[in-house]
């Protein structure tokens, strides 16, 4: 592969929807971020981490069928769908599996769709300086939609597309700046995202069984070098299968004491373990003692501990 791999380009948080003719919208796909990069003979599909999940979506593998270009690198969001809307933990089921039948089996029982907003690279130059207008009119010519590949829509007005995004459950939106050029590795307010659910990727710090099987899960972040209990997580989209593997996964990362640097509330049994294993939470708000209320497990997610940090 000639095209090396980049870090994408991030949205900042907001509260409110920006106001101006050069703003468009965008669903927040609840999917996993993924950069397509062909040059030619080869394609490699690499996620924001840097790391390769080509193997995992074979759907996508061979763009000759949906993308008319010699080279190119596109950026989007990978997305697996449940019940109408676009589901994190099944997606997440697809990320992680790594045996080649398995994959070939989900490929056909829980196939994945390609969400493609942007282009970086054409025909052996960098789009990355031009503005995003003009990116996205040069994708519009080269993508064939197809049922595994889609080009996401621009919405003049965010506001609305917020609304139906909260009539939906679905995750939030992204606001972007049509002048706006892409920086590799940059976050800046010319991308934007307005979120309806707070969510957050957290350590698991300790667990809970009940007659021998994980019950739930206490989890934390970092601030600095401390490692801080934000809450007990035991409810959300893992099944009974999912706890199971996930306790073989903890239990042989136990210790004798707590990583927390506060003491967790009701911990009496709790099994402490290094906190080497990360999930993705979805939860209310913070309560005024710095935990979760109503956390649910979303998915275990391929993300190193010390990189689970309280938000911005």
């Amino acid at each position: 592969m000639d095209l090396k791999p980049i870090i994408p380009f991030e949205p900042v948080r907001t509260e409110r929807v920006p106001e101006g003719d050069r703003w468009i919208a965008q669903v927040k796909w609840d999917g996993v971020r993924m950069l397509v990069y062909h040059d030619g003979s080869e394609t490699r599909l690499i996620n924001r981490r840097l790391r390769d999940r080509t193997r995992q979506y074979p759907e996508l593998a061979d763009p000759a069928g949906w993308c008319d270009a010699g080279s190119f690198v596109l950026d989007g969001e990978v997305i697996a769908m449940s019940g109408g809307r676009p589901s994190f933990y099944h997606v997440m089921k697809r990320d992680n599996l790594r045996s080649e039948p398995a994959i070939r089996r989900a490929a056909r029982s829980e196939p994945v769709t390609y969400m493609i907003f942007d282009l970086l690279h054409l025909n052996g130059e960098w789009m990355t300086g031009l503005p995003l207008r003009e990116r996205q009119r040069r994708l519009e010519v080269i993508i064939r939609p197809r049922e595994h590949v889609q080009l996401v829509d621009n919405v003049a007005d965010g506001d609305r597309l917020l609304e139906v995004m909260k009539q939906f459950g679905m995750e939030g939106i992204v606001c972007k700046d049509l002048d706006s050029t892409y920086v590799p590795g940059g976050k800046d307010g010319r991308w934007r995202k307005v979120k309806l659910q707070r969510d957050l990727v957290a350590a698991v710090g300790g667990l809970v069984l009940k007659a021998g099987a994980v019950r739930s899960l206490l989890i934390g972040l970092y601030a600095g070098d401390r490692f801080l209990y934000i809450g007990h997580a035991g409810t959300g989209r893992l099944t009974a299968a999912d706890w199971r593997t996930l306790g073989e996964r903890l239990l042989p990362l136990a210790v004798p004491r707590r990583p927390f640097a506060n003491e967790p509330p009701r911990a009496e049994g709790a099994v402490w373990v290094r906190p080497e294993v990360a999930v993705k939470v979805r939860f209310l708000e913070w309560t005024p003692q710095g935990t979760m209320r109503h956390p649910s497990i979303q998915g275990v997610v391929d993300v190193p501990a010390d990189e689970c940090r309280f938000p911005e």
